[in-house]
C-alpha cells in the first residue's frame, strides 16, 4: 500500500510541473518570447493544455473575474499540496 502512496506522490509531484510549466509557457506565448507558429512549440503547448486543462476549467468557472489575471494554477496548485500533505501527515503514517 504504501508503494501505490509512493507512486501517487510521483505523479503530484509530475503534475505540478506540468502546471508550473503551462503557465511559464503561456506567459511566453502572451509577451511573444516563443512563437505559436513553430510545430514544436504548438505541439508542446497542446499537451500541456490537454493535460491541465480538465482540471482547470472547473477551478475557472467558480473564480471571479480577475481583469484577466489567472489564478487557477495557484489555487490547483495549493490543492495538490494540500492533498500531499494530507496523504503524508494522516494516511502514510496508518499503512502497513
Amino acid at each position: 500500500m504504501r508503494a501505490l502512496l509512493d507512486l501517487l506522490f510521483v505523479v503530484l509531484q509530475l503534475y505540478t510541473y506540468v502546471i508550473i510549466a503551462t503557465a511559464i509557457m503561456s506567459w511566453l506565448l502572451a509577451f511573444d518570447v516563443i512563437n505559436f507558429r513553430n510545430e514544436l512549440v504548438r505541439s508542446i503547448w497542446n499537451f500541456l493544455n490537454a493535460v491541465t486543462e480538465p482540471v482547470l476549467r472547473p477551478i475557472r468557472r467558480v473564480l471571479p473575474n480577475l481583469g484577466g489575471v489567472d489564478i487557477s494554477p495557484i489555487i490547483l496548485l495549493l490543492l495538490i499540496w494540500f492533498i500531499e500533505h494530507v496523504i503524508q501527515l494522516y494516511v502514510y503514517p496508518n499503512v502497513f
